[in-house]
């Protein structure tokens, strides 16, 4: 008889095959992602990228991988049509959800892979909440945060100051590495610079004055009608999005594994090993 495959994302999963799989150190990776315009040359549905991420993570590590949840807090995007767009009322209380259906049955090393940057405040107040009412302290990490200054280097030389923003990289090089198939390279194009009430330097959190940051509630359609708020899309490669992904694929596996060892309740204690299942 063949042996069957090892599963490691949930959604593949019979609720037999989870339950069997569940033992005190079992780790699940929730990923959180957007559905937003990411200029005119990559799919809006962006949250592919972080379930992409998260599924390897799983595979590497061990743990289990959850849906990703599609959709996030983005208002500013609201200008472009296609995006699904939550409240933040209603992104708060679908993490709190997301977590407690884990919780309730006592699943408690659990990791937030935010694949959307702005999602990142509420996903800290929601945590919060969670640990003074249920005492159990959850793990989060900003995955497009997570790339060092000298993988920027490495991937774009002189060049990475330039590749770096919302429409170019890291999501284009990624997207193309993933799923060159849904890209449109033929509509690449770099940002161009905007400003607000005559100041230079704007974007959807404001403008300079002086050489300080003015906050402003500005929508992305206002900075850029093709939602390119920064970078230039043609410098990003599949090369350089094969090299994000490994990094980042990695690092959440580690992370992962670290987590195994450490007891939730406790986040002042040092890691233990568990023993082997």
């Amino acid at each position: 008889m063949t042996a069957r495959p090892v599963k490691h994302a949930l959604k593949e999963m019979t609720v037999a095959e989870f339950r069997d799989r569940l033992s005190p150190d079992t780790v699940v990776l929730l990923p959180f992602g957007s559905h937003e315009e990411q200029g005119p040359h990559a799919p809006m549905g962006d949250y592919m990228l972080a379930e992409a991420i998260a599924l390897k993570a799983a595979e590497l590590s061990g743990a289990l991988a959850a849906p990703c949840v599609p959709f996030g807090y983005a208002e500013f995007f609201r200008g472009f049509p296609g995006g699904v767009q939550l409240r933040a009322q209603t992104f708060c209380a679908v993490v709190e959800d997301v977590v407690g259906a884990f919780l309730d049955h006592r699943i408690e090393r659990l990791l937030i892979l935010n694949g959307h940057s702005t999602n990142s405040s509420l996903i800290d107040q929601v945590l919060r909440k969670i640990r003074r009412e249920r005492g159990v302290a959850v793990a989060s990490l900003d995955l497009w945060r997570a790339i060092p200054d000298d993988l920027w280097r490495a991937i774009h030389g002189g060049n990475a100051p330039r590749a770096r923003g919302h429409g170019a990289d890291p999501i284009t090089s990624v997207g193309l590495y993933l799923h060159p198939q849904l890209m449109r390279p033929d509509l690449m194009r770099p940002s161009a610079p905007a400003t607000a009430f005559g100041l230079p330097g704007a974007s959807c959190a404001g403008a300079r004055f002086e050489g300080v940051q003015v906050n402003l509630p500005l929508d992305a359609h206002e900075v850029n009608a093709d939602g390119m708020l920064g970078g230039d899309a043609s410098l990003a490669s599949a090369e350089a999005g094969r090299a994000i992904f490994e990094h980042l694929t990695g690092l959440c596996a580690r992370l992962a594994s670290h987590l195994r060892d450490c007891d939730p309740r406790q986040p002042q204690a040092s890691p233990t090993p568990q023993a082997a299942s």
